[in-house]
């Protein structure tokens, strides 16, 4: 099944930029609709203990400051959309068009961001989000859980910066694979970008839990696809894989990383793998991952 539709959270912030274009980059390739999703904070959460210490004029007085900001938000991440949307030579469309050019939609809504990616995500191919920084509110990284953790649907991670050149994302592809059922799904829904891309290299880590087979075992799969192959061995200590496969990734040239989404926790607040912990921070090329 191919990808023909992508959800994109924008809040408007200029960190969230880079998650549209990158949505762009990826829609224009495979002739996706884009749909683009801005959540207005509801005014009523600017006072979580109503009637705790504040007078009335005090409670209104902070929900207007909270609708005049949520407006404010609200207009940029429009202004935001429409601008890229012109740039890019991009229609937009309210009803599913043909399958020949990207498209995209808008949709603006109350409440929070990470409950609507939740319900929203499970009805597209793949979600696009921006890669939660130290300056960035926790808003991102719950809306990052919820995309990765539940949705059941893919998730490209977009770096703080997007690289210019048209059609440069995907043109080389790293696959990291180590057997599990995370990466297993991660390239089973990767599998439109990966037949596009002109290389594809599959980085496998030395280590008691991976088989020396497990690379020449994806590359044989993705062979019914015609997809040729490179695959590299590396070394690493438990704390220094996802530096080590940063590194082997940009030693590659590739422009996206495909990989499995791990956690220690079944919790809402999920608590990441420390490999996954460690790409989501460090990555500056695209992560296409899956749970």
């Amino acid at each position: 099944m191919g990808i023909r539709t992508i959800l994109v959270p924008l809040d408007g912030s200029d960190a969230s930029k880079p998650a549209l274009e990158t949505a762009f980059k990826v829609g224009r390739d495979l002739a996706a609709n884009v749909k683009v999703l801005h959540m207005r904070a509801d005014p009523k959460d600017a006072v979580p203990l109503l009637g705790e210490g504040m007078s009335g004029t005090m409670i209104e007085e902070m929900i207007e400051l909270a609708e005049t900001e949520a407006a404010k938000r609200a207009a940029k991440a429009r202004a935001m959309f429409d601008g890229l949307c012109a740039e890019h030579g991009i229609a937009v469309v309210d009803k599913p068009a043909p399958a020949e050019k990207v498209s995209a939609s808008w949709t603006e809504d109350t409440g929070r961001e990470d409950e609507a990616t939740a319900w929203r995500g499970r009805l597209v191919d793949l979600i696009v989000v921006g890669r939660p920084t130290s300056q960035l509110e926790g808003t991102s990284v719950m809306t990052l859980n919820a995309a990765l953790f539940e949705t059941g649907r893919p998730v490209l991670v977009a770096p703080p910066s997007t690289p210019s050149a048209p059609g440069a994302l995907g043109r080389k592809v790293a696959i990291s694979w180590n057997g599990s059922a995370q990466a297993a799904r991660a390239v089973s829904a990767a599998l439109p970008l990966i037949t596009r891309a002109d290389g594809v290299v599959i980085l496998t880590v030395e280590s008691d839990r991976t088989s020396a087979s497990a690379a020449p075992e994806l590359a044989a799969y993705l062979a019914w696809y015609g997809v040729k192959v490179e695959t590299k061995t590396f070394a690493a200590t438990d704390r220094a894989v996802g530096a080590e496969l940063l590194k082997e990734c940009a030693d590659a040239g590739a422009d996206l990383l495909v990989m499995g989404a791990y956690t220690h926790s079944r919790m809402r607040q999920l608590i990441l793998g420390g490999v996954t912990r460690h790409v989501l921070a460090e990555a500056t090329v695209p992560l296409f991952m899956a749970h």
